[in-house]
């Protein structure tokens, strides 16, 4: 329970109803998952997982004293994630706070593309996967503890969201899992990860990709960074060249898939079309029926 000694002999009251309250409170700040908000913030506090909230009824002074002030930050629009310090991808927690993009669920679904690329290659050579616009390195250091054969490459632009990755990255590496590579680099350079020209098997990105005038809830517009969020104008200025750099890795044969606002399908399957060097391209929706992301194949040369 997370409990210290001082704590344990104190009286306790009911944690059911403070979940119950804080619930009514959040929903009533505008946060779009109220209940399920309040019962993680009860689990952070407790030091136990979600599910077995029910099996804790009680609680000390001082631990309700802790969940009504997350609740009242998470009332402020303050992001959960924040609060607690971590965000999840595949089988890895990642911590997360100011200066770096939340990763989202959605993007669970490149997670699980990029696994089964990578199962259906069959390759005999140690896989090479690289994540552009890592952020926090999600979507990079969930496909290296999935796959420990895989060399992985991250590359991200922001010092600030880069020192996230590289903390991650070391506090996984210090916990077993495969080390990954995390570079400074601009996707839309000509020259970013040269040395690895051909030979990447799979790419996945989740760029900036929000077109500039589009009004956002305040946990993503006062909280991401708008470097990690916008991508010009029409939401495309970092999307449309980096499909060349995504071209220049990709050994014969790779894959790539890409994330992109929910009106840009059409318009990134053409971007990968007008490039000439791909073939299999196919929009998938989200689990909402929403376009999410292009996957798309390397040709063979």
């Amino acid at each position: 329970m997370g409990t210290n000694t001082a704590e344990a002999g104190q009286h306790r009251v009911a944690l059911r109803p403070a979940i119950i309250e804080a619930a009514r409170d959040l929903a009533a700040a505008g946060v779009p998952s109220p209940q399920i908000d309040a019962e993680y913030l009860a689990a952070h506090i407790l030091e136990v997982e979600r599910s077995r909230l029910a099996l804790i009824p009680m609680v000390t002074p001082q631990q309700l004293d802790r969940f009504h002030r997350l609740v009242a930050r998470r009332a402020q629009r303050v992001p959960l994630q924040h609060l607690t310090g971590l965000a999840s991808m595949g089988e890895v927690d990642l911590e997360v706070g100011p200066g770096v993009f939340v990763p989202r669920p959605e993007t669970e679904l490149i997670f699980a593309w990029a696994l089964a690329r990578l199962e259906a290659a069959g390759h005999e050579h140690p896989p090479i996967a690289v994540d552009l616009c890592t952020g926090s390195g999600a979507l990079a250091l969930a496909i290296a503890n999935a796959r420990p054969d895989a060399q992985v490459h991250a590359v991200e632009i922001d010092p600030a969201a880069r020192h996230w990755a590289q903390r991650n990255a070391d506090r996984q590496a210090a916990q077993g899992d495969t080390p990954i590579s995390v570079h400074a680099g601009d996707v839309t350079d000509s020259g970013v990860l040269a040395a690895l020209n051909g030979r990447a098997d799979v790419v996945v990105a989740n760029p900036p990709y929000i077109p500039a005038d589009t009004r956002l809830d305040p946990e993503v517009a006062e909280h991401d960074p708008h470097l990690a969020l916008f991508g010009g104008p029409d939401g495309l200025s970092v999307i449309a060249p980096m499909i060349d750099t995504i071209a220049r890795l990709l050994r014969p044969a790779g894959v790539a898939a890409v994330e992109h606002d929910d009106s840009h399908g059409p318009q990134v399957a053409a971007l990968f079309e007008r490039q000439g060097g791909f073939t299999d391209i196919v929009e998938h929706p989200d689990l909402a029926g929403r376009p999410r992301f292009v996957a798309a194949r390397r040709r063979d040369r």
